[in-house]
């Protein structure tokens, strides 16, 4: 099953408050969602979906691709939404689970497919940042084989816990599904990459060239 989590979006991209005001934060959450959702579902052979979610406007966008919703009642991270649902996965039975951010707009569908043929029959394909510290895509076979815990530095963690298991880990990198939005540096690699995404299109609508490259600078 593919597993998307989504926190509240009312709240989401703080880190982009030197750039955006909140209403605009808002709008291009809820853009790069969209975004990955219909890269997800033009992918005619894909896992089952679920938003793991308590954001009524990603609820509904959910259902209008025909994906499921498991409710995140307690929205405390993405960390905690990811295990609730893996158990979820793993009480039906299901054998993997892909689990991929809601803030990665690029995000073709060709590269998504491209994680499941490179997956071993047991074991993980991990897709770092374009930072190389995050982790933008993780595979597991069986669905529970580690626990992900996200963060700005989870990809060294993840990866180390991947190999402890004495499966074979397989470390992909996609360009696309490597460029996240969280602060103004990413949104100015948004706006300057090639593509009409919705996201680009509401970005390239800003003016963010007069604000710093990152948000601790």
């Amino acid at each position: 099953m593919i597993l998307i989590p989504v926190k509240n979006l009312s709240t989401a991209k703080q880190r982009l408050s030197p750039a955006l005001d909140h209403s605009q934060r808002v709008e291009l959450a809820q853009a790069m969602l969209h975004d990955v959702l219909e890269a997800v579902g033009a992918w005619a052979s894909r896992p089952p979906v679920a938003l793991v979610t308590s954001d009524r406007f990603a609820a509904e966008l959910a259902k209008t691709f025909g994906f499921e919703v498991i409710p995140d009642d307690n929205n405390q991270s993405e960390t905690d939404a990811i295990e609730m649902a893996t158990q979820v996965c793993q009480s039906r039975g299901l054998e993997s689970t892909l689990v991929i951010p809601s803030d990665i707009p690029l995000v073709q569908t060709w590269e998504l497919e491209k994680i499941l043929q490179a997956a071993p029959p047991q074991g993980s394909v991990l897709v770092p940042a374009a930072n190389g510290r995050g982790t933008n895509a993780a595979l597991r076979t069986p669905a529970g084989l580690f626990p992900l815990r996200f963060g700005n530095d989870s990809f060294k963690p993840h990866f180390e816990t991947a190999r402890a298991t004495g499966k074979p880990c397989i470390v992909l990198l996609s360009p696309a599904i490597a460029l996240d939005v969280d602060d103004p540096a990413d949104l100015k690699n948004l706006i300057a990459a090639a593509g009409e995404r919705r996201a680009q299109r509401f970005a390239r609508q800003l003016n963010v060239e007069d604000y710093p490259l990152a948000a601790n600078e």
